[in-house]
């Protein structure tokens, strides 16, 4: 099944670039291509991609703008988001998770490593590296304790489906979380499944704010 790719970047060369090594694998193709985050809406909401990659600083409608868009708009929210930017800064990367991407990619990747990501992302999971789920640990360390109510999302989880989240929370893969709860990574996968369904998010990425936000688990590691 090829995976088909939107590019939304203000520089034709750094567009050239993505395609070209895109286009070395055969299951990805690159359907649609956009210079600014205006023109990524129009052409996501035409070809409908398995996954884009949105430049972060576009002129006119940023990148951050375009995602949270496209994630929020019924008939594009299917589209699965990799925001790319030059540099991993902290407030990109907290925006982009906020805004509904499933991946945050730098563009020094290598080829392997993005062509690896769009399939994740493509697949349904959530692409966090271990810098940006320390990002995102850091940043909820910094703010106040949960809000009022928020607990309450997590009131129709079982006892397993919490370690699950906790361990998800903790930049986990689903072998390293079969390997911790003594399961398979298949079980794993399951679990984490019918705990996207059930709270409602997108993805592993929106599991990982949840499970923080909530207060499930505390910036020290420790779940509640």
């Amino acid at each position: 099944m090829t995976i088909r790719v939107l590019l939304a970047d203000d520089q034709p060369l750094v567009r050239a670039g993505l395609r070209g090594l895109l286009g070395l694998d055969g299951d990805i193709e690159v359907v649609a291509e956009a210079a600014d985050g205006a023109e990524a809406l129009r052409l996501v909401r035409q070809t409908r991609p398995d996954v884009a990659l949105l430049d972060i600083r576009m002129p006119g409608l940023d990148g951050l703008t375009a995602t949270e868009r496209i994630t929020t708009d019924p008939v594009t929210a299917g589209v699965r988001i990799i925001v790319l930017t030059t540099y991993e800064i902290d407030e990109y990367i907290f925006a982009a998770l906020l805004a509904g991407a499933s991946g945050f990619l730098a563009k020094t990747v290598s080829r392997e490593e993005l062509c690896h990501a769009v399939r994740v992302v493509a697949a349904g999971d959530a692409l966090l590296s271990p810098s940006v789920t320390r990002r995102v640990i850091e940043e909820f360390g910094r703010r106040p304790g949960p809000a009022q109510g928020s607990v309450e999302r997590l009131a129709g989880l079982t006892t397993r489906e919490r370690e699950v989240l906790a361990l998800v929370a903790g930049g986990l893969s689903n072998a390293e979380i079969g390997r911790a709860l003594r399961m398979s990574p298949l079980t794993a996968k399951t679990h984490v499944s019918r705990i996207i369904t059930k709270l409602g998010v997108r993805d592993r990425a929106q599991l990982v704010m949840l499970a923080y936000e909530t207060g499930l688990v505390t910036p020290g590691g420790s779940a509640c």
